[in-house]
């Protein structure tokens, strides 16, 4: 998913939701080519995930307390609001982002005690962060089309 966004001139971040062992959700992100600035990774994804359980007649709480979304980055903090709304399991994501990430690298959206806000979700990071560092400086390498 990274690695399309990419091709399509996107910041290279892409997204999958697993729910025992199969992939329910995948996205990557859409922000230039929709003029949409909410179209990351991570909602995109989300949007499948609902998708499918209606497609399957699923309660969605249940099927995401249940499953594990991974991410090229740190979610920012609209997208772990969402993960955190949606009370996804844990969040595995490649690279942390020291500058304005929201899973422990400056915030804790994923941990904090806050009111009505969903359950607190597990994260790790550094699987493959070195691919995703390479992908992200081809990303600012190259000129942005839009």
């Amino acid at each position: 998913q990274a690695k399309e966004a990419l091709e399509k001139g996107e910041v290279p971040v892409g997204c999958l939701v697993v729910h025992n062992g199969e992939v329910i959700g995948r996205g990557r992100n859409e922000v230039n080519e929709t003029k949409n600035a909410t179209r990351h990774a991570e909602m995109v994804a989300i949007d499948q995930v609902l998708d499918w359980c209606k497609q399957h007649n699923r309660d969605y709480t249940e099927v995401c307390a249940q499953s594990v979304l991974y991410v090229t980055v740190e979610p920012c903090i609209m997208c772990a609001a969402a993960v955190r709304l949606m009370s996804i399991l844990s969040c595995l994501f490649m690279l942390g982002n020291h500058m304005s990430e929201c899973c422990g690298s400056v915030l804790s959206i994923s941990s904090d005690d806050m009111v009505d806000t969903g359950e607190p979700f597990e994260c790790a990071s550094g699987y493959r962060a070195k691919e995703a560092v390479e992908m992200l400086k081809a990303f600012y390498r190259q000129e942005n089309p839009n």
